[in-house]
């Protein structure tokens, strides 16, 4: 299906998309999207690395704390809001490489600040890098993965994510105590070579090229993508269904609006997609923030042995994350996420229970609880460019990232108020059990998505 002239339509790149085998191409691309990924994780958990050695250093109390937390997490809320409209609107390339740049610098003002207040500002900035990448970089992947096997493709790119956080701490671990916590936040700059790297060595979405029109780049585009897969796999291409496999979105505007987000089927979606972000990052951050401040504060371990026992939680979220990487395309989003988010609410009302008697016990029931807690999130990085067109894809993304932040403040500052106001552990844990069961509830009303193109899904 092509239009005249030979220019290409929707249907005809999304079945030119369809038909590739997996090659070194797809490999080359989700290795480099997947570095900056890695990165963008890596320098998102440095503040918590960081946390307790500038409360001793700084003499921060439990409010100044949770700023600094929480300052690079309004960054990020609003990065995600402004990336979603430049996504859509100068492309998913130069938006990821924007935000490389903005975090990578921001990293290195952070490493040279002299005070809280100094060092919170920056840490704004660098979130507002941190919340733009992440899910322009999701929606990309998802732009030129394969119906049939996207989920895996997305998440085994996601895996990169939780491999980034436990890298943060594992590198914490070692540095920290040796170099001090502004070596980390200098670490954190090295993503600067790949914001001159990225866009000469990966296109641009020829979905994305197409919904504004550009139908001659998306013509190159994609022709050029076919070349490489053809030389990496050293064999001629699948033929072309006829007639092609994937048909039109909805038509529209090559610039889609963002209240189209709140009308008509999307409504639904965004909203059960809303909830499910917030959740799930209510809970992570709520735990991965404070875990080592708590260990320390509470169980007076040294400081090497906290950041072992949160290393161990990124550890068994890696592996939550490629368990749903491994079942998702079989059992479905809706009830894979169902099941995460119930086992999420298990395992905190486990630790409620039992009453967070000893750092080990913390740390055992933690890190099966980020275990569910990882599979969430890459499954919604998955999920959320798939409910939503082209033209808005990076926005419903960002969108569901505004939540998704929204979440990583709310969380922190939440546990650091009942810790503040003299709460127990168990009250913590509690209260997140609870959040987490609302998770459960709200993803049974989550549109099922496996096995369906992205044009099928919105036309």
């Amino acid at each position: 299906m092509t239009t005249v002239a030979g220019r290409p339509d929707v249907g005809s790149v999304a079945a030119r998309l369809e038909r590739l085998p997996h090659s070194r191409w797809h490999v080359k691309v989700r290795l480099l999207i997947g570095t900056v990924t890695f990165f963008e994780a890596f320098d998102q958990l440095l503040s918590a690395s960081a946390l307790p050695v500038l409360t001793r250093d700084w003499h921060l109390s439990t409010g100044q704390g949770t700023f600094a937390v929480t300052a690079g997490s309004v960054g990020m809320l609003l990065g995600a809001l402004v990336a979603g409209w430049l996504g859509d609107r100068i492309g998913r390339v130069r938006t990821v490489t924007l935000g490389v740049a903005v975090t990578s610098l921001a990293s290195l003002a952070v490493a040279a600040s002299g005070g809280i207040e100094v060092f919170s500002l920056f840490r704004f900035v660098q979130g507002l890098g941190i919340g733009g990448v992440v899910p322009v970089a999701a929606t990309y992947i998802n732009e030129i993965s394969r119906a049939d096997r996207r989920g895996r493709f997305v998440l085994l790119y996601e895996m990169i994510f939780p491999a980034g956080l436990a890298a943060a701490t594992l590198v914490a671990v070692w540095v920290v105590p040796h170099f001090g916590w502004r070596a980390m936040f200098v670490i954190g700059a090295l993503p600067a070579l790949l914001a001159a790297v990225l866009p000469r060595q990966v296109v641009e979405s020829p979905r994305w090229l197409l919904a504004r029109g550009r139908t001659a780049e998306a013509e190159q585009v994609i022709a050029r993508i076919e070349g490489e897969v053809a030389r990496a796999t050293a064999a001629p291409l699948p033929r072309l269904p006829q007639p092609a496999a994937a048909p039109a979105e909805d038509p529209g505007a090559s610039s889609g609006r963002l209240r189209e987000l709140f009308t008509g089927r999307y409504l639904r979606r965004t909203t059960v997609l809303s909830g499910l972000w917030f959740v799930a990052y209510y809970v992570n951050h709520g735990i991965s923030t404070w875990l080592p401040s708590l260990y320390t504060r509470y169980f007076g371990l040294d400081l090497t042995t906290a950041l072992v026992y949160t290393l161990w939680s990124n550890v068994t979220g890696l592996l939550g994350t490629l368990v749903v990487a491994l079942v998702i395309d079989r059992a479905g989003r809706r009830p894979t996420l169902a099941v995460a988010l119930g086992g999420t609410a298990l395992t905190l009302g486990s630790l409620a229970l039992t009453g967070a008697v000893s750092g080990g016990q913390v740390a055992v029931l933690a890190s099966c609880t980020t275990f569910f807690v990882y599979a969430i999130n890459a499954g919604l990085y998955l999920y959320s460019p798939e409910l939503y067109p082209t033209r808005n894809r990076a926005k419903g993304a960002a969108f569901g990232g505004l939540w998704n932040r929204l979440g990583v403040i709310i969380g922190p500052i939440t546990v650091g108020a009942i810790l503040g106001a003299g709460g127990s552990l168990s009250l913590v844990f509690t209260q997140l059990a609870c959040v987490a069961a609302v998770g459960a509830v709200i993803a049974l009303f989550a549109v099922e998505t496996k096995g369906r193109t992205l044009e099928e899904l919105n036309s």
